[in-house]
């Protein structure tokens, strides 16, 4: 069933546990995200970024989720991921998405609240939740860039959320986009992330959560895959998140590296094989496996039942 995300995260921030939300290009990750939850029995979130927009297009990406998720038993959310403006933020609500998020976390503070509660008024007006970002995350995927991190401010957490009535917020406590999450050993700012989720009380979302497990980074090289020097948030971390008030984990990069070890191995091991449905199809097997531990990493499974 397709719903959105004020149907599912506000039980997640309640009783502890992580919705996670996962990002989708092509059909092949889709059918193994959906997949993945429906065999845990858990609430999922599809996510769709711009750059995903423009290699898809928008009606064929929009109609693909929500055809999907429409026959699937379990909770399925059709969520743009980092919408950067009004328009397309307007085009993905107007074609069916039923949760966008509008990143103006690289404007000044009164801007983002601004272009945020626009957002908010024209979303909530066709029943659709909102996801909105406070602080600034380094790294760059899928056309999402900053040099550098920038922490959330509680306070400032707190005042956004009061006055911007968005029905989820991102913050900022050490993660980055991409494979290359930290220098040195691998940190997050638990001190911070208390303090909000003490001051706000919508459910709070973290982003750049990939793990970039050393076993299936080697598993993609073992298969001529050059991928190096990587690093993720290990489980510890994403689990101690979890517990302090994070109900929404966003997960890009395994998808990716998963999706491409599969593949890989796949026309290794069958050099003479042409055939695109049973080469996608072996990458297709590889996220599911991937989807279903970040699942249970999430404490999300046995949650997806209405």
């Amino acid at each position: 069933m397709i719903v959105k995300l004020n149907d599912i995260l506000p039980a997640a921030r309640k009783k502890g546990y992580a919705v996670g939300h996962f990002n989708t290009s092509n059909l092949e990750i889709t059918q193994a995200i959906i997949k993945a939850a429906e065999e845990l029995t858990s609430p999922v979130i599809v996510g769709v970024s711009e750059k995903a927009i423009i290699y898809a297009g928008l009606v064929t990406i929009a109609k693909t989720i929500r055809s999907l998720g429409q026959s699937s038993k379990i909770p399925v959310v059709l969520h743009l991921d980092h919408g950067r403006d009004f328009d397309i933020v307007r085009k993905c609500i107007d074609v069916g998405f039923t949760s966008v998020m509008i990143d103006g976390s690289y404007l000044p503070f009164k801007e983002n609240l601004k272009l945020t509660k626009r957002v908010v008024k024209y979303a909530h007006k066709r029943n659709v939740s909102v996801e909105a970002e406070i602080g600034r995350l380094a790294g760059i995927e899928d056309g999402v860039e900053s040099a550098s991190g920038i922490y959330t401010d509680p306070e400032e957490a707190e005042r956004f959320a009061d006055e911007a009535h968005c029905d989820a917020l991102a913050v900022a406590i050490g993660t980055s986009h991409g494979a290359y999450k930290f220098k040195g050993k691998p940190r997050l700012r638990i001190d911070i992330l208390k303090e909000i989720a003490k001051r706000v009380k919508i459910p709070l979302v973290l982003h750049g959560a990939s793990g970039v497990k050393s076993k299936w980074v080697n598993y993609a090289n073992k298969y001529g895959a050059k991928i190096e020097n990587v690093s993720g948030v290990p489980d510890h971390l994403i689990k101690e998140a979890i517990k302090n008030g994070i109900s929404k984990i966003n997960v890009d990069t395994d998808l990716r590296i998963a999706f491409t070890a599969g593949i890989r191995e796949f026309l290794s091991k069958n050099p003479e094989e042409f055939d695109p449905r049973k080469i996608l199809n072996h990458g297709r097997q590889m996220v599911i496996k991937t989807v279903r531990e970040r699942i249970l990493l999430f404490g999300s499974a046995g949650k997806g039942s209405y």
